[in-house]
């Protein structure tokens, strides 16, 4: 598993969720209330700040708790939510370990479906329904990980052409795209909550 990426906008960054499949799973893991940027930095920030090119899953689920929350709130911040994010990581490790001695790519190598893979990222600690089906669709379109039925278990993320999520992100110009997308699918909601509000206000 090594390719091109682009989702954290920084060459040092972005060649280690190419040649690291758990960077990119704590890159996905941290993306949440953050600038996917920033979140897909995060890896390797932790990388540096623990003295190697690269992370480990065993390594971080044995590091001292405090001392890995400490590791992620040393400024600049891995997360908004340092604390926080610092417990699902090595949630996420432990997890890895216990259940596929600590080899992410375990989580994928085996599958016959998509379906299976997307249960199988949805049980993983920090991803719920939507993060497992952003990850799918970025391993089948830019890692190659394609089991059957891959895009139909994505949802709508796995749509070719489609500007939705991290999967789609190959550059600046469909950064802005997604993060268009993600806007107005925010001012949409916005407003069909504002209508909703209004027409039970009239129904009293």
């Amino acid at each position: 598993m090594s390719t091109t990426i682009r989702l954290a906008q920084q060459p040092e960054a972005d060649e280690l969720l190419g040649r690291s499949p758990l960077a990119a799973l704590v890159g996905m893991l941290l993306d949440q209330q953050v600038p996917m940027e920033w979140a897909f930095s995060g890896p390797y920030t932790i990388a540096v700040r623990m003295g190697g090119d690269d992370l480990d899953a065993q390594a971080i689920a044995a590091y001292d708790p405090d001392a890995f929350t400490a590791l992620l709130s040393d400024k600049p911040a891995v997360h908004r939510y340092p604390g926080s994010m610092a417990r699902r990581v090595q949630q996420l490790c432990q997890y890895l370990v216990e259940h596929y001695d600590g080899d992410p790519t375990a989580v994928w190598r085996d599958v016959a479906t998509g379906t299976e893979l997307r249960d199988r990222l949805n049980e993983l600690p920090g991803f719920g329904k939507q993060k497992a089906q952003i990850f799918l669709a970025l391993l089948g379109k830019q890692f190659g990980v394609r089991p059957e039925g891959w895009r139909a278990a994505a949802g709508a993320y796995g749509d070719q052409g489609a500007y939705r999520s991290a999967a789609d992100i190959t550059g600046p110009e469909s950064l802005a795209k997604v993060r268009a997308f993600k806007q107005e699918a925010k001012r949409a909601a916005k407003t069909a909550k504002s209508a909703k509000t209004e027409k039970s206000t009239k129904g009293r």
